[in-house]
């Protein structure tokens, strides 16, 4: 009886160790491609400060090998977030056969809508936050003082931004999944809204930086991603139906 535990156990493993190579090689081949233009990366990457930088500005490197690694840094990153509807089709395949014929017409949407929602953060970020946010940051310094940002923590301060932005524009998903498993219900979430929308912008004045144009960008849109979230969590709800369907199809494969 052990070695018939033993033996599926192992053949999880493998495939594991399998698709998680999978996403490996895949991260690395578009890095691979990626790398001949991580100066220009950057240079897109940079570009919503340098437009806002007074004329003869320029960004800066404190360290001598910043020039060369920053950019590859970030090719990196960039290839990582190209990679994510591939690790997350690894992942589903790996996850699929455990899941019932129900929960597989559920769980590949919220899938595909994750991977969307995560990109929209991060365009989001970039076309919409940083303008302005580096707009107020640039015209309300001091006039006797020059601003010439080091690349390294310019990279450091956009890639907390995506990171942020990418998550929080996943809180349909995380509504649906924490009314799919029973958490909570779209109805109770609706009842606390109040609450949650203070607590939004409470969050928000702590992760984005200190202008109010940036908090209210972060918070008014993570407000409008909840109700679409409470308003598709009630076709997630579990169905005690389908899961004895299931269970029944189940025991006749099984026959």
């Amino acid at each position: 009886m052990t070695d018939n535990v033993t033996q599926p156990l192992i053949g999880h493993l493998v495939e594991l160790r399998t698709r998680l190579l999978r996403c490996i090689i895949c991260i690395l081949l578009v890095l691979i491609g990626l790398l001949y233009f991580s100066n220009d990366i950057y240079h897109i990457v940079a570009n919503p400060l340098m437009s806002q930088l007074p004329q003869g500005s320029n960004m800066i490197a404190t360290d001598i090998a910043a020039p060369f690694f920053t950019p590859i840094k970030l090719t990196v990153v960039v290839a990582i977030f190209i990679s994510i509807p591939y690790v997350l089709y690894q992942i589903w395949g790996f996850i699929a056969p455990a899941l019932y014929q129900h929960e597989k017409r559920l769980v590949m949407p919220l899938i595909v809508s994750s991977t969307i929602l995560f990109y929209l953060g991060i365009a989001f970020a970039y076309f919409a936050v940083f303008p302005l946010a580096f707009y107020f940051f640039i015209h309300t310094a001091p006039i006797d003082v020059a601003i010439n940002t080091d690349i390294t923590k310019y990279l450091d301060f956009v890639m907390t931004l995506f990171i942020v932005f990418g998550f929080a524009f996943e809180v349909p998903v995380a509504i649906i999944l924490l009314c799919w498993t029973g958490i909570t219900t779209p109805k109770s979430l609706r009842n606390k809204r109040p609450y949650i929308i203070v607590g939004v912008f409470a969050v928000a004045m702590f992760v984005t930086p200190p202008d109010v144009f940036s908090q209210i960008l972060l918070a008014v849109p993570i407000c409008l991603l909840f109700e679409i979230g409470t308003f598709f969590a009630r076709f997630y709800q579990p169905r005690k139906n389908d899961k004895m369907e299931d269970d029944n199809s189940h025991d006749f494969d099984e026959t």
